[in-house]
């Protein structure tokens, strides 16, 4: 009781010199907030044995204050260093951008800019006339339409062509598409009547046939996303799909998911399934995404015949799944890389972190190991290890890598790599056997000397 009695008014001590000087810097309010929960902390650890108190005036506990008080002024959403080899880390925003889409979002962002205007004319233009040709241009397709994400894309088209109708899908293609969010869920908000038909591992051309009614208006092909059935397990081509749709005089639609586009070298070689390919094949729609294997930002992209395309184009959900300006300035950016005489490998980073070479990341991580090795208490070695893209796409391409495993004197794994999620910018990385593993595939230029401030920092 004694100890409770010792503890500071909150008033009084804002008004005394340590909290005067924060005070000065912050505001009273944020000052005013973190010394209530300190007080409440310290009271609930009294309460559990805590037989000394901090000093409320000493320069230490002025310094802790501030620090949090630092914390708590940072965005929520920040810059952070990604060392897990996972090239499209969901959680980490997936696709990092291109220096041209960055810059073209910049100036997207610092003015206005004809959205929505025709220059020529000097009447309203359409937001999609910036990206349709240039989406027809890279994939060969017709028409062309871009939306916020691919849900988004799969949803808009299944409710402009089904929403009185049937959709016709395979049970092994009945994918969860990250965030919980699954294609029947999202077949059921497009108004369409979700028809599954064959097994998990087994659908044939006939069960399709068989499933078919007068209320039949889609039959959808759906990429796996992130996981493959092998073994004893078999599937139509999608050419023989598509066949059987227009026999019947329905569509078919495929969701590609990871936007790969077949004349892009390390990703023609890693999928047997490209946009291209899509189109080839007999598909009338094909949607995909914009921040995977292309390598853009958040978007939704449908291509195929105008006719179908123009239809979506009028349906009003179409506005309320738009792209924004941002998303739609950075994505032109980004095709625009895809055209002579530029190499997208060496311009778009997602591409170029699938085809970086052996040679190239042993290289770093001897690199990284020796500046490691500086700090210490570090206690670094070199393996060899694969990784994989992430994000949904080539779920079974093994990319051989070379990491570095690091430890630290005194200090378990869990706490080392929870203490670097706390440094500005944040190190994400990845635990393998009781050990902190680098991965250099995903760290970009300007992240190694960040990662190894982090690491002093987290060290003390």
């Amino acid at each position: 009781m004694a100890l409770f009695r010792q503890l500071p008014a909150v008033d009084k001590w804002l008004a005394s010199e340590c909290g005067s000087a924060l005070s000065a810097e912050f505001t009273k309010e944020e000052v005013t907030d973190i010394m209530r929960e300190h007080l409440t902390r310290i009271r609930r650890s009294l309460g559990n044995g805590l037989t000394e108190l901090p000093d409320f005036q000493g320069p230490q506990y002025q310094a802790l204050m501030r620090a949090e008080l630092l914390e708590r002024r940072l965005p929520s959403l920040r810059r952070a260093i990604n060392a897990t080899g996972i090239i499209l880390h969901t959680n980490l925003g997936r696709a990092p951008l291109a220096d041209e889409a960055v810059a073209a979002m910049e100036a997207a962002a610092r003015g206005y800019s004809n959205l929505e205007f025709d220059l020529e004319t000097g009447g309203r233009g359409s937001r999609q006339d910036h990206v349709e040709s240039l989406l027809c241009r890279v994939t060969g397709a017709e028409a062309a339409l871009a939306v916020n994400n691919c849900a988004a894309a799969v949803m808009l088209a299944l409710e402009s062509f089904a929403a009185d109708g049937e959709v016709i899908v395979s049970r092994g293609e009945l994918v969860e598409i990250g965030g919980s969010f699954r294609m029947p869920d999202v077949i059921a908000k497009s108004g369409a009547r979700m028809v599954e038909v064959g097994t998990t591992n087994k659908t044939r051309l006939e069960d399709y046939a068989a499933a078919l009614s007068e209320r039949t208006r889609i039959l959808l092909a759906v990429h796996p996303s992130n996981f493959r059935i092998v073994g004893f397990s078999a599937k139509p081509a999608l050419k023989e799909l598509a066949r059987l749709a227009h026999d019947n005089e329905l569509l078919c639609v495929q969701d590609l998911g990871s936007g790969a586009l077949a004349q892009v070298p390390p990703v023609a070689s890693m999928t047997g399934q490209t946009v291209q390919g899509g189109l080839a094949d007999g598909a009338d729609l094909v949607t995909f995404s914009g921040d995977k294997l292309l390598g853009g930002p958040q978007a939704g992209l449908m291509v195929g015949r105008p006719e179908l395309i123009d239809t979506v184009r009028r349906n009003p959900l179409a506005r309320a799944l738009r792209i924004d300006k941002l998303s739609l300035a950075a994505l032109a950016a980004t095709l625009r890389l895809y055209l002579p005489p530029n190499d997208p490998v060496k311009k778009i980073p997602v591409l170029s972190m699938l085809s970086e070479s052996e040679a190239s990341l042993a290289a770093r991580a001897q690199h990284l190991l020796k500046r490691l090795r500086d700090i210490p208490g570090v206690t670094v070695d070199i393996v060899d290890d694969v990784t994989y893209s992430g994000g949904g796409a080539l779920p079974m391409v093994e990319l051989p890598t070379k990491t570095v495993r690091v430890t630290a004197d005194g200090i378990t794994t869990g706490t080392l790599a929870r203490r670097l999620r706390r440094q500005q910018p944040p190190v994400i990385a990845r635990l393998t056997d009781d050990r902190l593993v680098l991965d250099p595939r995903t760290m970009l230029p300007a992240d190694s000397e960040d990662l190894l401030n982090a690491f002093r920092q987290a060290l003390g």
